[in-house]
């Protein structure tokens, strides 16, 4: 493998010596504390690797119990073939391993786990928590199969001289653990600081957390077992099982010998030669495979950040400055145009990246990595990926399971003080909430105020009284800078005064008015330092806006997703009800595809939209609580744009959860908006998330067509948008009722994937349409397909997807057939929608046509 820079051979003699020799002196770690305990075991035992395990006399020294429960097997299941679950160490109360720490700093702490069977003790049902000083490993955890075993490695940060780790039983259980290895570790693993994917940007101070290693992948290669690693880390095949990783087109591997580590760069402790000498590459096939992006998936825990390290060497390319491809987590872009040969300077020279994904960025318990070519030229298309490591980060309550803190209390943990704590906390928060209620109240009372007449109880406080248990003492801050007395844990955001909202929208005067419903108006108001709001004011004296306010805060104080609207406040002053979003610069989709002067959209960004508002409705089906919602209400008014055009679902007033598991729908009186609503809902009175699909696909051809849903002034059989649609479809002349600002402009494989997708949403039976989620699908293919046929296009033909002659046609054809038949590995779901708090949300409600 060679370089574009050729150097005498006595140069590259040296060159080779001098990496050679700084290879061996990085690989060289001793760790300063090196503790390997084998619980339960009578005698030492021996890994292949070469490591010793103290055997469980040997460790009690470390260990304060007085207690000698074992459990011991020879017959483990053939996959669990490790020597260290074959005993095991019972515990009934709680107790500590103490370890003396000779250097400060990193150190991996790997737990094993494996339910043996025990005349006494039924291992399945023992339910514990392990913790040290100050930070939670895993609470109430319990190792429910008897043929599953579990192992949990983290990388902690110990600042004194000693370690506790402490197992502490759930009341009336048991503790265990069949392996314990507390091992310094190179205080370089960890970074100080790393990219932000969303929102872009750099994270500081990532040495202060502790860490879970969840993943440790080697891509395109064999595992890498501890034997092999300069750490005793395991690295497992991305062809692994029970890991869901799409594979790319090409595996490469080249002898790992060949691996040259830079000076000043990665080290064999940051990833074994094994790992950087094999890949996931694109097939060497030409431009008929760019369009489609390597793909890994992993699943991760909700409600945390997480470090994403990336490794890479190009053992692929055969001179320099020959690769660039893009990388993206979750869809959104990590780097774009990464070029190894500048960073590196040579060929199959390690590389590797970190990232920061925080918790709001993250939904469906999912990461995805993603690289695929970029828009530099190359001479063909590629990408590559070495290795992966998905870390999770402590939370705020210094915990890596869940929310639950740990506290010291002589050298272990109390359980019932934490819990008289946070119930102390909750009391008093309470009391303060009463003590705020009373002056609210004794105020109102002075100025001739009578709460019980139109209070504003009467929509608001039930539900925040729900909330009472998470309100702080303190005073936070919100996302645009607001104090508050109440904590945005609530969700509800900040409390506004009405002198504020009323001075905000000039004393709610007519012009400010931007959007008109059953509840009641909506204002754009601007506040401190030119601030921009959406206000919307209820009447009270409206049965139906009271149920909608209701319904709408009750959501949204649950919610919270990149592509649906977000709550900033609210107002709860004598007989107001007021909510206040952030205001969207764009305003609702509709008034910019007919209606209004705005320029018209391109195909591309009414894809993108069609997929954004997608996004959050599946997000509503399957991550927005446990039985899912409905929104009930879905068309173009309802979908709001942001000063990036980015779609976001907004008006939940007339939502619904969906039916539990035992049922198959929710029956209840038909809402919603005539042209876009179900026509069995309508018949049967039965609501599903399938009616929120019927409606998306009228939203589809409203975007495709430009067009209203209804429009009584056309010609009898035009006048339903979907019905009319459906017609031509058939026919198949769907061209002639496309919108002729981008007729054009369409290709004709990303008309009929999108077309196919708004077909299918509007079947005359629920059960004959597919889900959000499949929707999302085939928009996605759209786009792919749209950004294929460009690409294919020379640049005379930029504005026009559609070749010029027959030849360039029948080509073209030719392209995208290929592309259809990589779409097993090409075209997943690219859904960068994580979940963001306080996201940029809201704007206009231009809803005129009412319910």
């Amino acid at each position: 493998m060679g370089g574009i820079h050729k150097l005498p051979a006595s140069s590259l003699a040296l060159l080779f010596i001098i990496s050679y020799f700084l290879s061996t002196i990085n690989a060289r770690f001793t760790p300063s504390d090196n503790y390997l305990i084998d619980c339960g075991s009578p005698q030492n035992t021996i890994l292949d690797d070469g490591r010793t395990f103290k055997s469980d006399p040997q460790s009690v020294s470390f260990l304060s119990t007085d207690e000698n429960i074992f459990a011991t097997s020879d017959s483990i299941p053939e996959n669990e073939k490790l020597h260290l679950y074959r005993t095991a160490r019972i515990f009934d109360s709680e107790s500590v391993y103490k370890f003396l720490v000779f250097q400060p700093g990193r150190h991996f702490l790997r737990l094993y786990f494996y339910p043996l069977h025990h005349p006494s003790y039924n291992l399945t049902t023992a339910v514990f928590t392990v913790k040290t000083d100050n930070l939670v490993f895993l609470h109430d955890f319990s190792a429910r199969e008897k043929t599953a075993s579990h192992f949990k490695e983290y990388l902690v940060n110990v600042t004194s001289d000693d370690f506790s780790l402490v197992f502490s039983p759930l009341k009336k259980s048991f503790a265990f653990v069949n392996g314990i290895e507390f091992v310094s570790a190179p205080d370089e693993l960890v970074p100080n600081s790393a990219t932000v994917v969303s929102p872009p940007g750099v994270f500081n101070g990532i040495s202060d957390y502790d860490f879970q290693v969840l993943h440790r992948i080697n891509v395109g290669g064999p595992m890498v077992s501890p034997k092999n690693d300069t750490l005793s880390r395991t690295w497992m095949s991305d062809s692994h099982g029970y890991m869901m990783f799409p594979k790319g087109d090409k595996l490469v591997s080249v002898d790992p010998s060949t691996i040259t580590y830079p000076v000043g760069g990665a080290t064999p402790l940051i990833a074994p030669n094994q790992v950087y000498s094999s890949a996931a590459s694109m097939e060497d096939s030409g431009v008929s495979n760019s369009n489609f992006n390597l793909t890994w998936e992993m699943k991760v825990d909700s409600g945390f950040s997480y470090l994403i390290r990336l490794h890479f060497c190009d053992i692929v390319s055969t001179s320099l400055n020959s690769l660039y491809f893009n990388v993206y987590v979750n869809g959104m872009i990590g780097v774009s145009g990464l070029d190894l040969a500048s960073l590196t300077s040579n060929l199959a020279v390690p590389y590797y990246n970190d990232f920061v994904m925080n918790a709001s960025a993250i939904s469906n318990g999912l990461i995805r990595v993603q690289v695929g070519p970029s828009d530099l030229e190359s001479p063909i298309p590629n990408a590559i990926l070495n290795g992966l490591e998905i870390m999770k980060m402590t939370n705020s309550a210094g915990s890596l399971d869940g929310v639950f803190s740990s506290r010291t209390n002589s050298g272990g943990v109390s359980h019932t003080t934490t819990i008289l704590e946070a119930t102390g906390v909750a009391v008093g928060a309470i009391a303060l909430l009463a003590l705020i209620i009373t002056l609210i109240r004794s105020k109102n009372k002075a100025k001739g105020w009578n709460p019980d007449q139109n209070s504003s109880r009467s929509w608001f406080l039930p539900i925040n009284a729900s909330y009472c248990s998470t309100l702080l003492s303190g005073k936070s801050k919100s996302k645009i800078g607001y104090s508050s007395v109440f904590s945005t844990m609530t969700g509800l955001g900040r409390p506004f005064t009405f002198n504020e909202l009323r001075d905000a929208t000039k004393n709610f005067d007519e012009s400010a008015v931007i959007g008109v419903g059953g509840f009641g108006k909506v204002y754009i108001g601007e506040i401190e330092q030119g601030t921009k709001l959406a206000i919307k004011r209820g009447n009270p004296r409206s049965s139906q806006g009271i149920n909608e306010f209701q319904t709408e805060i009750q959501l949204l104080s649950k919610l919270r997703h990149r592509h649906l609207v977000s709550l900033i406040g609210y107002c709860d002053e004598n007989t107001e009800m007021i909510l206040v979003y952030e205001y969207m610069a764009n305003g609702p989709l509709r008034d910019h595809i007919y209606g209004s002067t705005l320029p018209s959209l391109t195909w591309r960004q009414r894809l993108e939209i069609s997929i954004g508002a997608a996004r959050g409705l599946h997000y509503l089906h399957t991550g927005g609580s446990s039985q899912g919602i409905i929104h009930r209400d879905v068309k173009t008014t309802n979908i709001l744009l942001d000063e990036n055009l980015v779609a976001k679902v907004s008006d939940f007033g007339l939502s619904k959860t969906g039916p539990s598991l035992d049922q198959t729908h929710v029956s209840t009186a038909v809402k919603g908006s005539f042209g876009y609503l179900d026509p069995e809902y309508f018949r049967r009175q039965q609501l599903t998330e399938k009616s929120d699909v019927y409606s998306f696909g009228v939203v589809l051809f409203e975007i495709l067509c430009a067009r209203p849903a209804l429009d009584p002034s056309l010609p009898r059989e035009q006048v339903n948008l979907a019905e009319w649609a459906m017609a031509k479809q058939r026919k198949g002349v769907i061209e002639m009722i496309v919108d002729p600002k981008i007729v054009k402009s369409i290709c004709s494989g990303s008309l009929l994937k999108y077309v196919e997708a708004a077909e299918k949403c509007l079947a005359e039976y629920g059960v004959d349409r597919p889900s959000m989620g499949d929707v999302l699908w085939n928009l996605e293919f759209a786009l792919q397909l749209q950004d294929a046929s460009l690409q294919l296009d020379s640049p005379e033909e930029d504005d026009n997807c559609h070749a010029k002659t027959k030849t360039d046609a029948s080509e073209k054809s030719k392209k995208v057939d290929e592309i259809n038949n990589h779409s097993d590995v090409s075209v997943l779901i690219n859904d960068d929608s994580g979940v963001v708090v306080g996201s940029p949300l809201f704007s206009k409600i231009e809803d005129f046509e009412g319910r």
